[in-house]
């Protein structure tokens, strides 16, 4: 049963990866180029040498940026499988599709835009080569926060929804969720790398494409692997367990 769902996963990544691409080639690329045109400018006015292309922008936007959004996409819609496996018929008793798109929402809340508040995605030439590592440890850092917070709020949610019903048991929690990520973020370092000369119109556009690739992979696959295990009927929860069923 779970194998059979990890291979929907993978496969419901894989066309997530796909039209992430699509997006990403017409509507991330342009940008990237814009920020290398402006970081040569920079470096040219300083009289530096531009520095050697181990790969050229046709491979890293082409062939390359494919290989990378669609093995991300593999995996992501894998581990997404894994956790679904997991929660059918543990959480409450919902559709199959109902769950994937609810569990994509939150992975898609977790894993993107609180990191992505307090350290958002930057376009080449901002940031220093130096702070890459302390960078990155900090983005992985409030993503595991953001996991933990949202983990707690859940089992605050059903103990809550006991107590005061399911609608204002889910307020409470999405409040101890958002207060737990407001005292994190303001407690953890801010990282402003960003030139000052740097169009500001460039960098908005940046982010937005980074977040619409995100956008783009996590509603596919919710939406195209709840509605791929629903049709097959591989499961379905029975008095709060799970069956397999033969496909």
């Amino acid at each position: 049963m779970v194998g059979k769902l990890l291979v929907r996963g993978m496969l419901a990544g894989i066309a997530a990866g796909l039209l992430t691409f699509g997006f990403a080639r017409l509507v991330g690329e342009p940008q990237v180029d814009q920020a290398i045109s402006f970081e040569a400018k920079a470096d040219a006015a300083k009289g530096e040498a531009p520095e050697p292309e181990i790969v050229s922008r046709e491979t890293q936007a082409g062939f390359g940026l494919l290989t990378g959004v669609v093995t991300y996409g593999a995996a992501v819609g894998g581990l997404f499988s894994l956790v679904f496996a997991y929660a059918y018929g543990r959480v409450s008793v919902v559709s199959a599709r109902a769950l994937s798109a609810w569990l994509a929402l939150a992975a898609f809340i977790a894993l993107v835009i609180v990191p992505n508040i307090k350290y958002p995605a930057n376009p080449p030439s901002v940031g220093d080569p130096e702070t890459i590592g302390a960078r990155t440890g900090l983005f992985f850092l409030m993503i595991v926060i953001s996991i933990a917070a949202m983990v707690f709020s859940l089992k605050v949610r059903r103990r809550a929804a006991l107590k005061f019903g399911v609608w204002n048991g889910s307020i409470v929690a999405g409040i101890v969720f958002i207060a737990i990520i407001a005292a994190v973020q303001l407690s953890m370092p801010t990282i402003n790398e960003v030139p000052a000369a740097f169009p500001a119109v460039l960098l908005w556009k940046f982010r937005v494409a980074a977040i619409g690739m995100q956008v783009i992979m996590w509603t596919t696959i919710g939406l195209l692997f709840g509605a791929v295990v629903e049709r097959s009927a591989l499961m379905r929860p029975v008095v709060g367990r799970v069956v397999a069923k033969s496909v």
